[in-house]
């Protein structure tokens, strides 16, 4: 991995950067071909260097780095393109989709298509795509690439196909289960189904859709709630200034370090 590395840029996003030191970054590296990783970008923070203006979140990069050691130390970095020009609640949007990279990607383990998929979303998301689809698309990817996908167009057990007009409810390590007919609470069978096709959801379904996939994380999340959630509850109204990029990644950026998954 590190010879070809050394030799070769990567393509590569970054997730979170942290000071260390006086004058470097470490940063949580996403590559296509290698994962994710800790590096350390030293000298980065010097006046003459422009490393710390390409090291932030959604700028893609081609880097490479050097070192045996479980944090490795990056040895070039340039630009892969425009950074992706995301604000206010998209802003918030990215930072949820690199979160979840963080607390569900094991270290150096590759992900080429998940790679991809982020790649595609972060241009949704510049573009002023709806963001709620964006992200529910992406949720369910990140968990069929992870071998996490629950089938939600059959039901559980019998396998047969879910009915648009029934209602279900998750069972973890089972999947949908239909609820009886005097049942209020559980998804609509139409909602996983639009779900299931990629079909656009309307206002009520796009919050059972929301329900669903918390749900379908949640016990592969554990206990420790996402930081990046207290963004959306803190976000400023319309009439307000809006955060800045580093602003959001400051003010998340110490829960942020801590949920990485080994």
């Amino acid at each position: 991995m590190d010879a070809q590395a050394r030799d070769h840029l990567q393509r590569c996003f970054v997730l979170h950067r942290r000071d260390y030191g006086d004058t470097s970054l470490v940063v949580e590296v996403f590559a296509g071909a290698h994962g994710r990783f800790p590096a350390v970008a030293k000298g980065a923070r010097r006046p003459k260097s422009g490393a710390v203006a390409l090291l932030q979140p959604f700028q893609p990069l081609w880097l490479s780095w050097s070192g045996t050691g479980e944090v490795r130390t990056l040895t070039r970095c340039e630009s892969g393109g425009r950074r992706f020009p995301l604000a206010g609640e998209r802003l918030y949007c990215g930072f949820y989709l690199n979160e979840l990279l963080m607390r569900l990607l094991g270290r150096a383990d590759p992900h080429a298509a998940v790679f991809a998929f982020y790649h595609a979303s972060l241009g949704e998301l510049a573009a002023h795509a709806e963001a709620e689809p964006v992200l529910r698309r992406f949720e369910l990817q990140l968990l069929r690439e992870l071998g996490y996908a629950v089938a939600l167009d059959r039901e559980a057990g019998t396998g047969e196909p879910v009915v648009s007009s029934q209602r279900y409810r998750f069972v973890a390590e089972l999947g949908m289960c239909p609820v009886a007919e005097t049942e209020a609470d559980g998804i609509s069978g139409d909602t996983l189904l639009r779900l299931a096709g990629d079909t656009p959801l309307t206002g009520p379904q796009a919050r059972e859709a929301r329900d669903l996939t918390r749900a379908l994380l949640a016990p592969h999340l554990g206990p420790r709630p996402l930081k990046t959630r207290e963004l959306f509850r803190r976000r400023p109204r319309a009439n307000q200034p809006q955060m800045s990029a580093n602003e959001a990644e400051e003010s998340i950026s110490p829960q942020m370090n801590a949920n990485g998954r080994k």
